[in-house]
């Protein structure tokens, strides 16, 4: 994958970021490589390797899903917010 100025310019418009004129050439330089390294592990050969390979031989411990609320923290939490209701935070509706 090319990184050039087009590239640039929508991720900049995806990320909502924007990079000043004198460091585009850099990012897109440091983009680039980040790129070239990560293209590198398609070269390695996953073949006769199990998908679920792990470098330890046990198995992730469990506990049991539990839920536990104290009401406490949740007010002291909520005690800080500019508008709260039902102890949940109010906040301005953001999607367009």
């Amino acid at each position: 994958m090319k990184i050039d100025e087009n590239l640039l310019q929508r991720l900049e418009k995806l990320s909502y970021l924007q990079i000043p004129q004198d460091q585009r050439s850099e990012m897109i330089a440091q983009l680039s490589e980040i790129v070239s390294f990560v293209d590198n592990l398609s070269e390695l050969s996953t073949e006769g390797i199990n998908p679920t390979f792990t470098m330890n031989d046990s198995a992730t411990q469990l506990r049991d899903d539990t839920s536990r609320v104290n009401r406490t923290i949740n007010d002291d939490i909520l005690s800080n917010a500019p508008h709260s209701k039902d102890h949940f935070f109010i906040v301005p509706k953001i999607i367009e």
